[in-house]
């Protein structure tokens, strides 16, 4: 930690209440990268600030992040974003998404006048925030990236991948870029993970953290580190790539890439074996990297 800034990690991205259905039955759930990066981060012991939006009727959600800790800053919207997820049990990892609804953009004006070690853009569907506030939050400091924030766009009542055209000038001011799979090879047409970080990070970002269903890779320092989640477990399947991608960050703040590559595995193969945020401990994930 470093008592010079505010926070450890700010995050910023919309918090959702999404519809998450498995074989049929259907429950209304708290969500978003803001949501479950936080709370993890807050059980790794960092500081944390969350800048969202979203309808005021469904402020008292935020409490669950403030018991944990996290400083929220709110604005209010005519709508909460919201995705409804559905699943078949038999295969958690495959799901269908459709748009339930959208807070509208988060303006550089929000920003509280706060300071912190990395700036987290972990927003959940595209139009959250734009090319500017990327290029002004970049201005203050290091910024982490989830890019499905500027490729998954609202379509109807599809949600689709669409180019983001503005990418080679928008990776310019990311430190921390995380893509998955299939928004890896999407934005660089090459199936192989390794070849497709190193055409990302010709474009800007320092780091890139590339998820899928086997494990977390990580190329950094012209260097490719791989982990796999080492439990088939799924039920926590919904929050998997937030959790991933926020304790990389946080671990990343004291470790090497490497390290951090193999930490953030652990907590989300943990944070998968039930659903909700990972509530667990820094000792349980060092546990099990040793034992793995």
């Amino acid at each position: 930690m470093n008592a010079n800034y505010d926070y450890d990690i700010m995050l910023f991205g919309h918090f959702a209440k999404d519809r998450n259905v498995i074989d049929g039955q259907g429950k209304i759930e708290s969500g978003g990268g803001v949501y479950f990066g936080s709370i993890a981060l807050r059980h790794l012991g960092l500081r944390v600030a969350v800048v969202t939006r979203l309808h005021p009727d469904d402020f008292p959600r935020l409490d669950e992040m403030k018991q944990e800790g996290v400083d929220v800053f709110a604005k209010p919207a005519p709508q909460t974003s919201g995705i409804e997820n559905t699943y078949n049990s038999a295969n958690m990892d495959r799901r269908t998404c459709k748009p339930l609804g959208f807070a509208g953009p988060i303006r550089i004006a929000d920003v509280p006048d706060k300071t912190a070690r990395i700036y987290a853009i972990t927003p959940i569907i595209a139009g959250e925030m734009d090319l500017e506030f990327l290029k002004a939050l970049s201005k203050r400091g290091p910024v982490a990236l989830d890019v499905q924030g500027f490729v998954r766009v609202r379509e109807g009542d599809d949600l689709v991948f669409r180019p983001w055209k503005e990418m080679a000038e928008g990776l310019a001011h990311v430190t921390y870029l995380k893509v998955d799979r299939a928004e890896a090879e999407f934005l660089t047409g090459e199936t192989e993970l390794a070849r497709a970080a190193r055409k990302l990070s010709a474009l800007g970002p320092r780091e890139i953290a590339l998820t899928q269903t086997a494990g977390l890779t990580v190329f950094a320092d012209g260097q490719i580190y791989s982990t796999p989640f080492t439990l088939t477990v799924l039920g926590g399947r919904t929050g998997r790539g937030d959790t991933c991608f926020s304790s990389y960050l946080g671990r990343r703040l004291s470790a090497s890439p490497e390290d951090s590559c193999r930490f953030a595995a652990a907590v989300t193969t943990l944070k998968q074996q039930k659903p909700g945020p990972w509530r667990g401990a820094t000792v349980d994930v060092e546990k099990m990297m040793r034992d793995t």
